[in-house]
C-alpha cells in the first residue's frame, strides 16, 4: 500500500509552535514503529491571508480533499479583526468543513488523573472520566434557512432556522453508534423532544436507526438541558453522547471544562469514506490561536499531538499506536512535567512548548 497522505496546516498564533511538536511525533513512529506518513504543509487562516489574500486557497481546498488526513493548528487574532467578514480566518476552517462534508465532530473529553485536582468540579466527580460527545456538524440552526436580520415594522427581528432531514440525522447517529459499539456499547442521544419538531424527529430517527442496525449498543434519551445538568452532576454516567449542532457545540464546550483544561483537548471532524475506505477528516486542537503567548514558548502543545492520536485512531486503523502515544503523555504528565498552563499553585517551574514535545518523545521511546 502506498504511503498514507497528511496535510499539516499550522496556521496562526501558537499553531506553528505546537504543530513542530506533532513533527517530532510523526518522525518518531516513522523512526521507530515503522509507519511513515507522506507530510505536505500549506496555509490557512491568517498565515493564508496575509501571503494569498485569502484564508483558503482553491489549491490548499483540493490538497485538502485529497489527503487521508488534515491536521489543523489554528486560527485566528486580532490581527485580523477589521478584515471583512468573507475573508476573517476562521473563514478557511468553515470552508474546510463544509466542503470536506465533515458532518461527525468527536469531542473527546478525559481526564487524566494527573490533572484531575484542575476540574472545577471535585475530584471523585471527574478523576478517570473519558467520554466522547458526537456533534452534528454540518447542519442544523447553525446553517437553516431562513436565516438573518430583517425589519419588521418599526423594530429589526434575527432568524435563525433549525432544520435537519431525515438522512442528516440518520448519518451522524450511525457515526455515534459505531464509535459506541467499539467503546462501552453505550450511546445517549440528546435533544429537545419536549419543545421542538425537530428534536421530535431527532429522537424518532435516532431510534429507528438503532432499531434497525444497533440493536446490540444500549440507547438512552436525554433532553440537552438536563443532559447539561448531569454532565455536572455526574460525567461517568455517559459514554458517548450524540447531539445537534447547537447543543453539541453547548455540551462539548462543558464537558472540555470538566477536565481542566483547554490546552488539553483535541478533536475530529469526520466526513464520508473516500474511495481508499478511509473518512474524510480534520483534526485540530479545541483550544484557540492564544495570540497573547505566541512565539514565547509556553503554549501547550498535548491537544494538537492527541488531535493526531486520534488521527493514527480514526483514519490510519493504529489503534494500539495511538494508544502508546496517550499513554506517553499521561506518563509525562504523572511525572510533574507542566506547561504554563497546567501549573497549580505550588511554585513549580513551568517547561517550555519545546520540552514538552521532547519529553513525550522521550516516553515514547521508554515505551519500546
Amino acid at each position: 500500500m502506498s504511503t498514507p497522505s497528511l496535510l499539516i496546516l499550522p496556521g496562526d498564533g501558537i499553531g506553528p509552535e505546537v504543530m513542530t511538536e506533532v513533527r517530532k511525533i510523526i518522525d518518531w513512529f516513522g523512526a521507530n514503529r515503522d509507519l511513515a506518513f507522506d507530510v505536505s504543509e500549506d496555509l490557512v487562516g491568517g498565515a493564508a491571508y496575509d501571503a494569498h489574500g485569502t484564508p483558503l486557497t482553491d489549491e490548499t481546498m483540493a490538497r485538502a480533499q485529497a489527503a487521508d488526513a488534515v491536521l489543523l493548528g489554528a486560527v485566528g487574532g486580532p490581527k485580523y479583526d477589521s478584515l471583512d467578514f468573507s475573508v476573517k480566518p476562521e473563514r478557511g476552517l468553515l470552508r474546510l468543513r463544509k466542503e470536506m462534508d465533515l458532518f461527525s465532530n468527536l469531542r473527546p473529553a478525559q481526564c487524566f488523573d494527573a490533572l484531575a485536582d484542575f476540574s472545577s468540579l471535585k475530584k471523585d466527580v471527574v478523576a478517570g472520566l473519558d467520554i466522547m460527545i458526537v456533534r452534528e456538524l454540518t447542519s442544523g440552526v447553525y446553517f437553516g434557512e431562513p436565516r438573518g436580520i430583517f425589519k419588521e415594522g418599526n423594530e429589526r427581528v434575527g432568524i435563525n432556522t433549525q432544520r435537519y432531514t431525515e438522512s442528516e440525522i440518520a448519518r451522524v447517529a450511525r457515526s455515534a453508534f459505531e464509535l459506541a459499539r467499539k467503546r462501552s456499547g453505550k450511546l445517549c442521544s440528546m435533544e429537545k423532544a419536549n419543545v421542538m419538531e425537530s428534536g421530535i424527529l431527532w429522537r424518532d430517527v435516532v431510534t429507528e436507526v438503532h432499531q434497525a442496525e444497533y440493536s446490540d449498543v444500549e440507547l438512552s434519551h436525554m433532553y440537552a438541558d438536563a443532559g447539561a445538568m448531569q454532565l455536572t452532576r455526574w460525567p461517568k454516567q455517559f459514554d458517548v453522547i450524540v447531539t445537534d449542532n447547537l447543543f453539541g457545540d453547548l455540551l462539548s464546550d462543558l464537558a472540555a471544562m470538566l477536565t481542566g483544561s483547554l490546552g488539553m483537548l483535541p478533536s475530529a471532524s469526520l466526513g464520508a469514506p473516500m474511495e481508499n475506505g478511509r473518512p474524510k477528516a480534520l483534526y485540530e486542537p479545541v483550544h484557540g490561536s492564544a495570540p497573547d503567548i505566541a512565539g514565547q514558548g509556553k503554549a501547550n502543545p498535548i491537544a494538537c499531538i492527541l488531535s493526531f492520536a486520534m488521527a493514527l485512531r480514526y483514519s490510519f486503523d493504529q489503534g494500539d499506536e495511538a494508544t502508546r502515544l496517550e499513554q506517553a503523555v499521561e506518563g509525562v504528565l504523572a511525572d510533574g512535567l507542566r506547561t504554563a498552563d497546567l501549573l497549580g499553585e505550588d511554585g513549580a517551574t513551568p517547561i517550555s512548548t519545546g520540552q514538552m514535545g521532547d519529553a513525550i518523545v522521550a516516553k515514547l521511546s521508554a515505551s519500546l
